[in-house]
């Protein structure tokens, strides 16, 4: 993964991108003022992310979140406000010719949470190549490091500069 927050553009000579890829992200906290984090196994191996994924063709950003949330949590969300876009450059973790973009809004739930969470890392209901787990995390408590793309580890920083 390339990224760098200081210069938002590489050489010419380092790029070998093909296209741009938009993630749509969203950023959801409960009653006890914690984050929603996404635990995740794709093809064997761990990540935590943000919940949310891919913009698809003739989707708009907002459409796209609103998707993911029903996709991923089975509910549905309002959005409350645009919180981050990427500002740096950022490759793909999966297909090295992407550019992500990675945009994210605070939303929440139109009614009380129904779907599974835990407070427990990669809680995993099977035991398949790829699955998720949803969990909740204070905000002061998670290490950028926790967190698996760039991005969600800026946008994280960012949270906890502005908390409190």
């Amino acid at each position: 993964i390339c990224f760098n927050y200081q210069n938002t553009k590489l050489p010419h000579s380092q790029l070998t991108t093909a296209r741009f890829n938009i993630r749509a992200y969203f950023i959801l906290f409960n009653d006890c003022d914690e984050i929603l984090l996404s635990d995740e196994l794709i093809a064997g191996k761990k990540y935590t992310k943000f919940p949310g994924e891919g913009v698809e063709l003739g989707e708009g950003i907002e459409d796209a979140i609103r998707r993911e949330a029903i996709e991923e949590i089975g509910q549905e969300v309002e959005i409350v406000k645009h919180i981050y876009t990427t500002g740096f450059f950022v490759q793909s973790a999966f297909r090295p010719n992407d550019q992500i973009i990675s945009v994210y809004y605070q939303v929440h739930l139109l009614e009380k949470p129904r779907f599974r969470t835990t407070h427990i890392k990669f809680d995993f209901d099977t035991n398949t190549p790829q699955t998720e787990s949803f969990r909740w995390a204070k905000l002061s408590d998670i290490q950028p490091n926790e967190l698996s793309f760039p991005a969600d580890k800026y946008l994280l920083q960012q949270l906890q500069s502005h908390q409190g």
